[in-house]
């Protein structure tokens, strides 16, 4: 059991440092190619930030651990906003700013209502559901770039002279061995995520909600972070909600296209049959994902209280996980 801990820790480290890698590699390659900020900040920055959850999903399913995929993109969503940008509110209250926020709304509340049609309806996610969820994935990033082609002012321009000292052979190394650590550090969590869920005698999903979702999160944690320092709080906040959109469509859709999963039911509310996910964990996803976008784009701003009740529903949540 210990050494399942120890190596579901070094799992983490491997993801967060692979994707640091990955994301510093495309992003170096992309540059050479002269493409703009807008673009690579859409596309790799975000599918790289995005690509521990990918790995841990996708692993989850081949594995035939559904509950894993299901758990980390459930989990993944709620530790974004109810954690993450909830810390960026309560330390950076302010306006937003409305017109960027609308688009990647859209698509997850219209994302989540395929993920409730699946979980409420079907009681599976069947491989053309991944293929829908995927090309949902590829108009987001379409209609991204557009919009930030059309207002290249409102995109978040960074220098990297570190960036620049690298060759072409360096970039393409961190590219390839980002992509290797990554996919090391998610078998580790998978395998050893499970032994722990047994060895606590707890469901997989357990895990994956809490444990797994926070460590794939880590790099949406550190974006938020240097939002905060820079004075862009609302740039982390917008993160959160682009990232929840990749959880949904993308970490999903790659692990239900390659291996279809029922919706796990081993976690059950109090022994009473109710399955936890469909009474507790997709309602608190829609409920912290409302709580913060709607008064938001209804008063044009952050309140510190949103983010205030936002943190305490992460804490009642997490201690309902072990209690009920």
């Amino acid at each position: 059991m210990l050494m399942s801990i120890v190596l579901f820790a070094i799992g983490l480290v491997l993801l967060i440092k692979g994707g640091d890698w990955f994301v510093d590699g495309a992003t170096g390659i992309a540059k050479r190619f002269n493409l703009p900020d807008i673009v690579v900040g859409a596309t790799v920055v975000s599918i790289g930030t995005t690509l521990p959850e990918v790995m841990v999903s996708t692993t989850g399913a081949l594995q035939g651990s559904g509950a894993m995929a299901y758990g980390n993109a459930i989990g993944s969503i709620i530790c974004n906003t109810a954690l993450i940008a909830a810390i960026s509110i309560v330390c950076n209250p302010g306006p937003v700013n409305t017109k960027s926020m609308k688009t990647p709304a859209i698509f997850f509340f219209a994302s989540a209502g395929l993920y409730c049609l699946a979980s409420y309806v079907l009681g599976t996610f069947p491989r053309w559901m991944g293929f829908v969820m995927l090309s949902i994935f590829v108009c987001y990033m379409v209609l991204t770039v557009r919009n930030g082609m059309k207002n290249p002012d409102e995109a978040e321009h960074e220098e990297e002279e570190e960036g620049k000292q690298r060759t072409l052979l360096m970039e393409l190394a961190l590219l390839v061995v980002g992509a290797a650590v990554i996919a090391v550090g998610a078998d580790l969590l998978v395998e050893h995520g499970q032994i722990i869920a047994i060895g606590l005698g707890v469901p997989e999903t357990v895990v994956a909600l809490l444990f797994v979702a926070l460590g794939t999160s880590l790099p949406e944690l550190v974006t938020t972070i240097t939002s905060l320092r820079s004075g862009h709080a609302s740039l982390g906040v917008g993160n959160v909600i682009g990232a929840n959109v990749f959880n949904l469509v993308l970490v999903s859709g790659v692990a239900v296209s390659l291996a279809p999963f029922d919706v796990p039911c081993e976690n059950t509310l109090l022994n009473t049959g109710l399955n936890m996910s469909l009474v507790l964990e997709i309602p608190v996803m829609l409920g912290v994902m409302s709580l913060m976008i709607f008064p938001a784009l209804a008063t044009k701003k952050l309140g510190r209280w949103q983010g205030i009740a936002l943190l305490c529903i992460y804490a009642a949540f997490c201690v309902c996980q072990f209690t009920l």
